[in-house]
């Protein structure tokens, strides 16, 4: 709070006079640096907007840039009975698929037992073993005893041949329940069959006929174990040419395509280069060229209107980014035409568009010289037939872009200097200030000294005076 006499009360030299000396130290001296401050500040702020821009572009570049672009396969497939995709670079063709018959499991059934708690064997003496078969795969030897239930069965089953076979245990109704095994693989080589080496297991449980044992106090109604589903190949046609196959996912047909076979039918597949991709990727390009080139606007606009100008108006190195891109837009060629033969156009504005027509009627002409344009490759004079090999126009583009927006490029480069220039003006001010506060305090001492002096001065004097007073009433 100030006070209003720095000594015992002069009433001139008083705080508010310092006070004042000191705003108007501190406009002269701290108040520029504060706004030089505010401006770095904000300089920082919009480099980091520009530079998140610039990024995104940079991005959008390098989309533009890879071949695989192109490589990309999109399917369309008429008919219910197959599904298709194809890898990328695989062949872009029409054909026709029609489905006889779906490659099938091979599924067995037990005779029926009362409940899945029944022993398999409850005859058995000892352990005795059995030989689970499936296909041509590797026989598969499992044990069990006289304790061994319907349940037990199935587990032993699973834990020894999972890879082959699922077995399960279905509870048909109130008092039956069945086995059921499954062969996990489809196709006509995967029959199933259970030989009993032992001769101790119901004949619920087992193919083999010529068992020289059987269980002799078996309680369990003897029922016959049989295929309920024969294992199939699948049979379908490709373009008219008949094709078999064990699974039903056929991959092996034409290279880069996965084909699925969902049920009898016949349906046509179309394989084209997957246009959607691109155009995303290329709308993508155009949508952050626009960004970056209006932020860019906006940062170094000129303007005698402070509330308009851009905070880079006056800073070359900004306006030179904005030129660099521009111009590469205007003068790339990779080759292979100009950007305009590609669909691309800038308006008057500078707000990029592109003709997706002209770039499809490009595609379908020869889409290997769009790639050449785009990412470099082979391109193919369409008059002379002359193969060139180009680098393309994009590699070059994204340079550019990339020399801005890389770690210690040309933007993380403005960056450390606003940084340093923020760092210097805080010391700047700091030590104004510091210097301020010594000046005054010093005067506030000067002060408080001369308006003691003052006071004295003014005491005296008032003596005096009483003095002369008092002399001139005595005579």
């Amino acid at each position: 709070m100030a006070i209003s006499s720095l000594g015992v009360g002069s009433g001139i030299l008083t705080q508010d006079v310092l006070d004042q000396l000191r705003a108007a130290d501190d406009a002269g001296r701290i108040q520029p640096i504060t706004l030089d401050l505010a401006n770095e500040n904000d300089k920082q702020d919009s480099l980091k907007v520009i530079d998140a821009s610039m990024t995104n572009f940079r991005d959008a570049i390098n989309e533009l840039q890879s071949a695989t672009l192109f490589d990309g396969r999109s399917t369309t497939v008429s008919g219910t009975s197959v599904a298709i995709t194809a890898s990328a670079n695989s062949d872009i063709q029409d054909f026709s698929i029609s489905v006889t018959n779906l490659a099938t499991k091979q599924i067995e059934q037990s005779g029926a037992f009362a409940a899945s708690t029944d022993l398999v064997a409850p005859g058995m003496v000892g352990t005795g073993t059995f030989t689970l078969n499936v296909g041509t795969g590797t026989p598969v030897d499992i044990s069990y005893d006289a304790t061994t239930t319907l349940d037990d069965f199935k587990n032993l089953i699973n834990a020894a041949a999972g890879t082959q076979v699922d077995a399960t245990v279905v509870q048909v109704s109130a008092t039956e329940s069945r086995l059921f095994i499954s062969s996990t693989a489809t196709g006509a080589a995967q029959d199933i069959s259970i030989t009993d080496n032992s001769g101790g297991l119901s004949a619920n449980l087992t193919t083999d006929t010529s068992l020289s044992t059987a269980p002799t106090n078996d309680p369990l109604t003897l029922l016959p174990y049989a295929p309920i589903q024969s294992g199939l190949d699948s049979n379908f046609t490709f373009n008219g040419q008949a094709i078999t196959r064990s699974t039903n996912d056929v991959s092996d047909l034409i290279t880069g395509y996965s084909i699925t076979l969902k049920e009898p039918g016949a349906s046509t597949v179309s394989v084209a280069q997957d246009r959607t991709a691109i155009e995303t990727k290329i709308d993508s390009f155009v949508e952050k060229y626009n960004a970056i080139i209006t932020e860019l606007d906006k940062q170094t606009k000129a303007s005698t209107d402070s509330s308009t100008r851009g905070i880079f108006s006056g800073d070359s190195g900004i306006k030179s980014m904005k030129r660099a891109i521009q111009d590469m837009i205007s003068s790339v060629a990779g080759g292979v035409g100009s950007m305009e033969d590609y669909g691309f156009s800038v308006d008057k504005a500078g707000k990029m568009s592109i003709d997706k027509t002209m770039l499809n009627t490009q595609l379908d002409t020869n889409p290997t010289n769009v790639e050449a344009f785009f990412a470099g490759g082979d391109y193919t004079d369409p008059t002379t037939s002359v193969v060139t090999t180009l680098t393309g126009a994009f590699p070059g583009f994204y340079d550019l872009v990339n020399g801005y927006a890389k770690t210690n490029g040309g933007l993380d480069q403005a960056k450390d200097a606003i940084t340093q220039n923020i760092s210097s003006l805080e010391d700047k001010k700091t030590t104004a200030i510091a210097r301020l506060d010594a000046k005054y305090e010093i005067m506030k001492k000067q002060f408080s000294a001369y308006d003691a002096m003052i006071s004295r001065f003014n005491a005296a004097s008032s003596m005096f005076t009483q003095m002369a007073n008092a002399q001139n009433g005595t005579n």
